[in-house]
Parts: C-alpha cells; structure tokens; sequence
C-alpha cells in the first residue's frame, strides 16, 4: 500500500474502498470484509450512505486492528451544535469505533457562514482526538477560501469528483498549494471511461500493461497523488482494484490521459447542489 501524508502529519492509504450505493445489510457488509481481507485497509462511507452500521460489523468481524484501519464518515447536513454532535456520536456508534479516521463535510452550503459554523464543530472533534483528521468534500475553490478566511485548522482533504473526463487540475493545482490533499471519488465517470473516446484511449493503454480500464484509471491518480476511493461490492473488480496499487504508467501515458480532460462533471454541481442543507 502507498500512503500520503495529510497537512497535520497523519497517514493515509492512497487506495481505498468506496461505498457509494452500497446497501445497507449484506451487499456492503461484504464488499468490505472481502476488501479488509484481501489487504484493503481504507474505508470510505458517509452518514447519507446508509451503510455505516454495515461497515462497523463487517471491521469488526474482520478481526483486524482498529489502528491498521482507516475509517472515513461524512457529516450529512449542516446543523446545530447539538444534531451535528449526535450525528457524529451515531456514526462512531454504528461504526463500533470511537474515533474516526477522517470526517468530512459531505456538501457546502450556499452560505459560507453556515459552512465556517460546521467547520468550528469538525475543529472541536480534530482537538478532542475523535477525529484524527477532518476535511470537506465537494468544495469548489471559492468554498475553500472562504472557509479559509475563519478556520483555526485548515482542512486536510478535500473529496472530489475527479477522473478522466474531469482532471481538476486548476483546483488540485490549489489546493497543492495550500497543502490540503486532493481525493477523488467517481474515477469511472459513472462507467463513461468504458465508452467513448475515454474507452479508445484507456484501452490501448490497458492493453499495453495487460491491465484493465479501471486499474489504468485508478494507476492514473495514484501517480498524480490523487486518493483513490473506487467503489465496487464485486468481489472480482474489488480484488482488481486493488491491484492497481502494481501498474507502473509511464510519462506518456499519463499525458494521454490527462489529455482527456473535456471538463465533464457526471455527478451533481456543488455551486448548483440540493445537498448541504442546514436543518435544525
């Protein structure tokens, strides 16, 4: 396993299990004792996924050691201190654990002071150790400089969509800068990197490292630096995810790939988001 090493100094695996529609009950229970049991030690998952209660048993059962694992959540809404607190307490509860590895704020809100109020709670966490690191996900540029603007603690990742159809370049370019490390969920464009001109491209390239499109896709961000959270409860394409973690891509590689870039966004806008809503 690669790792990267996040602003305050914790390590995080590059490679992770996604868990995006993964169903509560068998399906995710599954995917991740399947995951941890082959050499998966990152989980992702998130409040809105319904599936953290899933994920806790399956940790459990696994048999592994809790600090050889690293727990990903997702704070669902913005609220007041008291929801956000018991969302959080639920999480550690279903996830049988008493500490997270990272907490992330799943969606901005329009209002950037409703975002700083919820970044003052992740903040409370990081410095009561419940947290060991905390980020934001989906936040666009202009989100994260004004969060900037109040943060004690600046965030440590920043959980986006990021493929080959959407290289986010300008936006990690930034965020290199300001040392928070970029994440990418949905390498696969929703399958689009099995069609089209992505399909053309990625398959000479697969065939060259007798690979297959997803593992070029996922070596792809993992030589960028890029974490990678692939989402799969097959335990084939589970096990060929992780294998990625051995395709070596070469320069020219990466440059075709990076030349598909058409700035094509398949999953939902964060400035045009229904999501990140404040609930009392």
């Amino acid at each position: 396993m690669t790792y990267v090493e996040l602003n305050n100094g914790y390590k995080m695996p590059q490679l992770g299990l996604g868990t995006f529609k993964s169903k509560d009950g068998n399906e995710a229970y599954e995917a991740t004792r399947y995951a941890l049991e082959i050499g998966y030690t990152h989980i992702d998952t998130a409040q809105m996924y319904g599936n953290e209660a899933s994920i806790g048993q399956a940790i459990k059962d696994a048999k592994v050691n809790r600090k050889d694992i690293f727990i990903t959540t997702k704070q669902k809404v913005h609220s007041n201190l008291k929801n956000m607190e018991k969302a959080f307490e639920e999480s550690l509860e279903k996830l049988q654990t008493d500490y997270v590895d990272l907490y992330l704020i799943h969606w901005p809100n329009h209002d950037p002071k409703i975002n700083a109020q919820s970044w003052a709670f992740f903040e409370s966490l990081y410095e009561s150790g419940k947290a060991k690191a905390i980020g934001i996900s989906n936040f666009q540029k202009h989100h994260v400089d004004a969060l900037l603007k109040t943060a004690k603690i600046k965030p440590m990742i920043d959980q986006v969509e990021c493929h080959p159809g959407l290289t986010q370049v300008p936006l990690k370019a930034y965020l290199d800068q300001e040392s928070i490390q970029i994440e990418s969920y949905g390498p696969f464009m929703k399958g689009g990197v099995f069609e089209g001109i992505w399909k053309d491209a990625l398959e000479l390239i697969a065939k060259k490292h007798d690979a297959s499109i997803a593992q070029v896709v996922i070596a792809w961000g993992l030589y960028k630096g890029i974490v990678m959270i692939p989402k799969s409860v097959t335990p084939k394409r589970i096990k060929e995810n992780f294998e990625s973690l051995k395709i070596k891509l070469t320069e020219e590689d990466i440059k075709v790939i990076d030349g598909l870039n058409r700035g094509v966004r398949v999953y939902t806008d964060p400035d045009n988001s229904p999501w990140g809503p404040y609930v009392e």
